[in-house]
This record gives structure tokens, sequence and C-alpha cells, in this order.
């Protein structure tokens, strides 16, 4: 049987403190006896007590709601270098998916928080209440209802209790410093703490989610083949979300379509984030499958837009030119925009071919023009020579970080990129992202109604 999750404060921060104190004694104790081996035996020891480590991080993450999680999840987009190789993927994916094993709570649980925030009975807010959920993550759970005038809606609640224990776990995201250094050691874990700290915020926030939810709904409204369900203000709250209820195919269903089609649904994926970034300035931080469906008309719906940053046009206009150069081969342009963006703590650290070739081989996907049909496997590979320490560039991988404002936009990519993998889709992405990018023009039929919906 599962263990519940630690609630209060006190629990909560010891298990922090105890999984810190814990793996401390353990590095401790590696480092001691490394003064004894050979440094092929000491690299080995260092590797395996940062494999532990990332094993014990993820099983104290995966048992907690709340923040906890979160963090699990934005630290899957980080390259943990410490870990061996062979182990370091599987760490991240684990991270990635805390997400998706959450059980839900009882109706009764969450029934007296309802009342409080509707000011009301359910029996009087809603027709009709389904009480059992139909999903449940880190932060809340969704329920089916129907309103008093008929309409369908989705009503995502949040956990009682959980903006207290999302609160503890803020602040106790400190004591996570040290191991996380360990595990990556040229990442800047204050700017990433800082980051976190006001995104999770912000999700937390209900009334947040539904401003980033009906400016993304305005933003897409009668896009020919993307669908945001509209919010409905006046039941929603600042712990509840109601929005209206869309019926689709599921991801695990679109998996199982012709190759065609898989592909018509993966190009509407890739064009909805991108697009999303490009022309309403806003990297979407959860691009989980789980959050989109394949609806009846073609269309597709996308849902749940509480981990969201609305990027600096000049920081964003920074990224399109760091694209544009990586694309012409310009090395010096391509480490001049890295060092001007923040990924470079030191930039006279770095060589300009040296940046240019690991962007590179990072970006093969998208970077190579002609059709290319994903999978799994390229996934893996791409990922592995990007973080493998036979790498040629993974000493200065090392030493670079992740500035804040990129922390959503790197999350969105990679996510999409696994997306699209686990879909097998195929498509010529480097045309795709150029429309993006590069102001390329449209490259295929729903291209062109995509740049005429844009079009100002």
């Amino acid at each position: 049987m599962t263990e519940p999750p630690p609630t209060s404060r006190i629990a909560r921060t010891r298990r922090f403190g105890g999984l810190v104190a814990g793996q401390g004694i353990r590095w401790a104790g590696t480092r001691a006896a490394n003064a004894l081996r050979t440094d092929e035996a000491a690299d080995a020891a260092t590797g395996e007590r940062a494999a532990a480590t990332a094993r014990e991080l993820v099983k104290q993450l995966g048992q907690m709601r709340g923040a906890a999680m979160k963090i699990g999840q934005v630290l899957s987009t980080v390259e943990f270098t410490a870990i061996p190789e062979s182990e370091r993927e599987e760490f991240k994916a684990t991270l990635a998916s805390l997400r998706d094993d959450v059980p839900p709570l009882p109706f009764k649980a969450i029934e007296k928080l309802m009342k409080e925030e509707l000011e009301m009975p359910v029996s009087r807010a809603f027709a009709e209440f389904e009480p059992e959920a139909f999903a449940a993550a880190s932060i809340g759970q969704v329920h089916r209802a129907t309103t008093k005038d008929g309409r369908q809606v989705a009503v995502k609640v949040q956990y009682p209790g959980i903006a207290e224990a999302v609160e503890t776990d803020l602040r106790n995201m400190q004591m996570l410093f040290p191991l996380i250094r360990r595990l990556a050691p040229g990442l800047d874990v204050n700017a990433l703490a800082g980051e976190l700290r006001e995104r999770i915020s912000d999700e937390l926030d209900y009334e947040v989610e539904a401003q980033h939810h009906r400016a993304m709904e305005r933003g897409w409204r009668g896009h020919p083949f993307v669908f945001i369900p509209p919010v409905d203000t006046q039941l929603s709250r600042r712990r509840i979300l109601v929005t209206e209820f869309m019926a689709g195919r599921r991801f695990d269903v679109v998996k199982a379509l012709p190759d065609a089609e898989r592909d018509r649904f993966g190009e509407i994926v890739f064009r909805f984030f991108f697009g999303t970034l490009n022309y309403l300035r806003r990297a979407a931080g959860d691009p989980h499958p789980g959050n989109y469906l394949y609806l009846e008309d073609g269309r597709v719906g996308f849902l749940d837009f509480g981990l969201m940053r609305v990027v600096d046009a000049d920081y964003l206009a920074g990224e399109r030119q760091l694209a544009q150069a990586i694309m012409r081969d310009d090395a010096v342009a391509v480490k001049d925009g890295l060092a001007t963006l923040g990924y470079l703590p030191n930039p006279d650290e770095f060589e300009p071919e040296g940046l240019l070739g690991q962007l590179r081989m990072a970006a093969t996907w998208y970077l190579e023009p002609g059709f290319r049909r994903l999978t799994s496997a390229d996934i893996a590979e791409v990922i592995e020579e990007g973080s493998s320490p036979r790498s040629p560039y993974f000493a200065q991988m090392r030493r670079q970080t992740i500035p804040p404002q990129a922390l959503l936009i790197r999350r969105m990519e990679g996510l999409v990129f696994a997306t699209l993998g686990d879909l097998r889709a195929g498509a010529d992405w480097n045309a795709l992202g150029s429309e993006y990018w590069g102001d390329g023009p449209p490259s295929t039929p729903l291209g062109e109604q995509d740049a005429a919906f844009w079009k100002p």
C-alpha cells in the first residue's frame, strides 16, 4: 500500500531534512573512501553515489504532492552530468513522470473546500456533479459536472491543505541545493529556485491559471485546428477552475492511428506550442500528452496552463536570433547569443566552434532539412549524445546553466520532442520550425491555415 503523503509543515520539513542529511553523510563517506582509491575507482564510486542520490530524490519527491512533485518535474529538464549515463535518462524520465500516478482523493475530502469557495453546497452550484475524479495531479484533481443551465464542464479542485504544503516545500527547497549541485555542478541553483518559486506560486492560485487560460483561449479562438475550452468565470474561484468539458481521443488512442493521422496530430502539437511561444510570448511549461485531446472534428484541444511564463519580448527575440545563428553555422554569433541570454556564466571559458557543435548535435532533429519520422529510439539517441561523458562537449556542458526565462522554454521543447517521438510522428521538422524562429514560408497545408490565422 502506498504511503500517504505528509501534510503538516513539520512532517514535510523532516522529509526534506532527512533526505539531505542522510545523503550528506553518505557523500562524506564516499569522499573519505576515495582518498584511498585509484582515480578510476574513485570516479566509479562517485558515480554510484550520485545514482543512489538520484534514486532517493525521486522516491522522496514522488511521495509528496504539491511543490515537491513540481520541483521534480521541472528538474527533469536539467542535465545531471554527475550521474552515470546508463542511469541518467531513466532518472530524468522518472522525474518528468511524477505527475502521472497521483491517486485522487475521495469526494468527501474536497467537498468542504468546494462549499467554502463557492459559498454554497455543491448541489446548489451544479445541476449534477460526479463525485469520482477522472484525473488527478500534484496540486488538484478534476471532476465532471453539469451547470444549472445544462452545460457540460470540467471542475478542477485544489487539494485541501495543499497551499500550506506548497509554501512549506518552497521554503525547504534550498535544503535540496547541496544535492542538486552535486548532481549538476554547472547549474545556477539560486536562479532555478527563484524561477520555480514564482512559477509554482502562480500555479497554486487558480485565478492566475484562469488568467493564463483565458489569454490562451482568446489568442487561439477561432483557429482552424486548435481548440482551448473557455473558462467559466462565474463558477471559478481561487481554488476551483471550471472550463468547458472536452470529449476526444486520448494520446494512447492517437498513438495507434495510421501514420497520416499521427503525423497530422504531431504537426498540430508542434505548431501549438511553438506558435504559442512565437505569437503570444508564452512558454507553456507542461506540454504533457495527457493535456491534449484529438477532437472528433479534427481539431486538437489543449488544457492546463498553470505552469506558464510570459517571456520578455527582447529575450524571445534573442532566442530567435540564436536559432538563426545556429542555422547559419555562425559560431561567433552563437557564442554571443548564449552569453547575452545568460547560458554561459563565464563566457571567456568557451570556444565558439565548440558551442555551435554542441547545439547542432542537440538539435539535430529540427536542424536537418527533409522528412524525418521520429521514434523513441531517436529521442534516446539525441539525449544520450547531448549528455554522455563520451561527448566531446561534455566538459563545456558542465559549465553552462539555464537562465530563468529559458527554463520553461527548454522544458517545453524537450517534452514536445519526447511526445513526438513517442507518437512516431513524421514531418520536415526543420521547415516547420523555420516558420517560427526564422520567418520561413508555410511548408504544409496546415501551415498555410495557421499563417492565415495569425496574419495581422
